[in-house]
Parts: structure tokens; C-alpha cells; sequence
């Protein structure tokens, strides 16, 4: 074969595609507190926007439970407020420096809820996927077009392509049927 098609690339930024879904996906409240709830919670301080975990120490001393250090007293009240603008629906306690934040058992039209956000997540990224794959057999064409690239390669190289897509997107089927799971415990 030829080496004028690197696949590894393509690879590459798939596995980077489903790094981003996990930590995505990570962020949807189950039943149990977790830190990286907090992740992608933006907080506008100091003239820019920064996550939680660059302005307080967040931790999980029970299972329904985070507490937030803030680290700067001035900063309290802002990271209260993105907290509860944010999309996860929990209302934060300050006692002093410290958020508490009560993770409540979820209803189960709350449940319904998150699984139809989990299946936008999954689909956004299977879609990521399939652009990736459809970008590597444009590169394929080129290739082709200008004879850099034989008939058979085209060909190898497109199915092996396209099992690595198919790969991909079971791997994000494997991941979303762990967290509705997850979701749906109770």
C-alpha cells in the first residue's frame, strides 16, 4: 500500500472525538455528586471566564454531596451565581467560603429528561465521527483524482476506513449505554 494516505490521523481524531464525549457526558447529573458536574461551568471573573476548578478546590465527601472551597472570598457570590444559571438544576448553600452543593434524587421525569440530553450528546458526537470519515474519503478522491493512489488502495483504504468509523461510533453506543444506566439507577 501506499504511505501517501496517513489513516492514523484520521484514528487519531476520533479517539479524541470520544475523549470529548466522555468528558462531556461526565458532566450529566446522576444520582451521585461528582466533581466533574462542575466542569463546564464558566464563572466571569478577573475580566475573563474560567472553570470552578481554577478558582476553588471542589470535592465529594458524601455521596450526595460537593463542596467548593473558594479560595477568594470575592469570588463566592459568582461562582454561586454560575452554578445556578447553569443547566443542572441544584441550588447551592454558601457558608462562608464554602459552596455546599445537595445533589437531590432525581424524578424520574428528570431522568427522561437527562436521557433525551444524553442522546443529543451521543448523536452530536457519532455526527463528528462520520464528518471525519467523510473528510478522510475526500482526501481518498484527491488522492485518486491526481494518481497518487491506485484503484486497490482507494479501496482498501476506504473500507478500513469505514471500520473505523464503525469502531467509533460502537465505542459511543458502549459509552451512552453505561451512563443511561447510570442515569436510570436508582
Amino acid at each position: 500500500m501506499s504511505s501517501e494516505f496517513n489513516e492514523k490521523n484520521y484514528s487519531s481524531k476520533m479517539d479524541k472525538t470520544i475523549q470529548s464525549f466522555k468528558k462531556e457526558i461526565s458532566t450529566l447529573r446522576t444520582g451521585r455528586a461528582n466533581s466533574s458536574m462542575l466542569d463546564m461551568i464558566k464563572v466571569d471573573v478577573y475580566g475573563q471566564m474560567m472553570p470552578i476548578n481554577q478558582l476553588a478546590t471542589i470535592s465529594v465527601p458524601e455521596a450526595r454531596l460537593i463542596t467548593v472551597q473558594v479560595w477568594d472570598k470575592s469570588n463566592v457570590t459568582l461562582i454561586d451565581n454560575a452554578i445556578q444559571k447553569s443547566d443542572l438544576g441544584i441550588n447551592p448553600q454558601i457558608d462562608g467560603q464554602i459552596i455546599r452543593i445537595r445533589i437531590p434524587d432525581l424524578t424520574e421525569e428528570r431522568r427522561k429528561e437527562l436521557i433525551k440530553v444524553l442522546k443529543g450528546m451521543t448523536e452530536r458526537n457519532k455526527v463528528s465521527i462520520r464528518n471525519i470519515r467523510r473528510e478522510a474519503n475526500e482526501e481518498l478522491k484527491k488522492k485518486l483524482k491526481d494518481k497518487k493512489i491506485t484503484e486497490d488502495e482507494n479501496k482498501n483504504f476506504e473500507k478500513s476506513t469505514q471500520k473505523l468509523t464503525d469502531d467509533h461510533i460502537s465505542t459511543i453506543d458502549k459509552i451512552t449505554a453505561e451512563k443511561e444506566k447510570e442515569v436510570l439507577q436508582l
